[in-house]
């Protein structure tokens, strides 16, 4: 079986999906799929199998003393199960989500040893992401020196933004270094985009407002299907409240905690990334399933402050678009959440949206009511089959 395999490498995780090419045409469902997660701990393969069953595998890493020879190690668990799912298997291109093009970068492009040279100079743009999406291209490189690889950027989708949707007020100079914003989830937006014609019809030209929901969370607007602004900018840390993360926070905050309590880059980067979000407001759970299930106040603060923050940034994001013609939910919580679609709902209601219960209870894909003046819908996201697609397309003879 001839096949494309997607890898999405992080620090201790590097999730897969293996699509079927045969015949040159591209499988929407993966073949095979999951992750090794815990890479420099214990880590293990947790998949489902050909037979549709679910596997957890401990892996040996022999004690790997750095990320790359842990990722290098998951890596040949990955490549030995997979053959024993598929004897005729026969990888024949593998396309990689790297977090940061930069400003050179707006399309998927095949790796070389001067590109990988020239996304590393990105890493202090992503310093939490882009090490590691670059460690698992040098790894497979290592093991499959003459395997094809494809980099798809996570920032590439918003390069059709304006530039004044990009500035910072900034002194120019540091404008001109690159320090503006970029947005991010991009992979996503794409697949969204790819779909609203067939699922919203007339309205998919106009002004649609996406809503990425999940662990990691942020809002794009399109017009004609391309990104016109975006809520994360420079960093992934930017715009709507996330799972552990801020989101859009004073500066001030930064410099008052600097001052008061002399806490260091590495302390604050620890407070905007790990420590805040729903986990941090709650102090129960960055899950929201676990929020939507608890009975805690603290809980029920931080479902309300998320909400919020969508709403709000749903109307700066209706300005940017030059109206609302839609709402679209996607991302894990967007996709199964009913319960935060209809408080985002009423919070927009001034916009016009208003959503049926029974369609959103369903998770249906067109979830407004009869009467309401902005189409919503449920999108569910595919960013493994997009750089899957991306892949094959640069696969292909011209």
């Amino acid at each position: 079986m001839k096949a494309i395999l997607t890898l999405n490498a992080g620090s201790s995780s590097l999730k897969f999906a293996l699509f079927s090419v045969e015949d040159s045409c591209l499988d929407q469902t993966p073949t095979l799929s999951g992750q090794v997660e815990g890479i420099g701990a214990q880590p293990r393969l947790i998949a489902r199998g050909s037979d549709g069953q679910r596997v957890i595998q401990p892996i040996d890493d022999g004690g790997a003393a750095d990320q790359g020879g842990a990722h290098r190690s998951a890596l040949a668990h990955l490549f030995g199960w997979l053959g024993t799912q598929r004897a005729d298997l026969d990888i024949v291109a593998a396309g990689h989500r790297v977090v940061h093009g930069g400003e050179r970068y707006s399309a998927p492009l095949i790796v070389d040893e001067a590109i990988l040279a020239t996304l590393d100079t990105f890493v202090p743009l992503a310093p939490l992401h882009q090490p590691h999406n670059l460690r698992a291209i040098r790894s497979l490189g290592e093991m499959l020196p003459g395997l094809p690889q494809v980099a798809c950027f996570d920032t590439a989708f918003h390069r059709t933004q304006a530039a004044v949707a990009q500035a910072f007020a900034l002194p120019r100079e540091l404008s001109a270094e690159g320090i503006k914003r970029y947005g991010f989830h991009g992979l996503s937006y794409e697949f969204v985009a790819r779909r609203l014609g067939s699922v919203l019809g007339e309205h998919a030209g106009g002004g649609v407002i996406v809503a990425h929901l999940g662990n990691g969370a942020s809002m794009c607007a399109l017009r004609n299907g391309e990104s016109v602004a975006s809520t994360m900018g420079f960093t992934a840390v930017d715009g709507l409240m996330m799972g552990t993360r801020t989101g859009s926070i004073d500066p001030g905050v930064l410099l008052y905690l600097m001052e008061s309590k002399g806490w260091n880059a590495a302390r604050l980067t620890r407070l905007l990334y790990k420590e805040s979000g729903l986990l941090g407001v709650s102090g129960i759970s960055q899950d929201m399933r676990d929020l939507l299930a608890s009975q805690a106040p603290e809980a029920r603060e931080a479902i309300e402050l998320f909400c919020y923050r969508i709403a709000r940034e749903l109307g700066s994001l209706a300005a940017a678009a030059q109206g609302c013609d839609a709402l679209v939910f996607t991302g894990g919580i967007g996709e199964h959440a009913p319960e935060i679609r209809a408080r985002v709902a009423t919070l927009a209601a001034w916009l016009g949206i208003a959503i049926d219960p029974e369609a959103n209870a369903a998770n249906s894909t067109r979830i407004e009511a009869p009467g309401s003046q902005v189409a919503v819908a449920v999108i569910p996201t595919n960013e493994e089959w997009i750089i899957a697609d991306h892949t094959q397309r640069l696969m292909a003879p011209t």
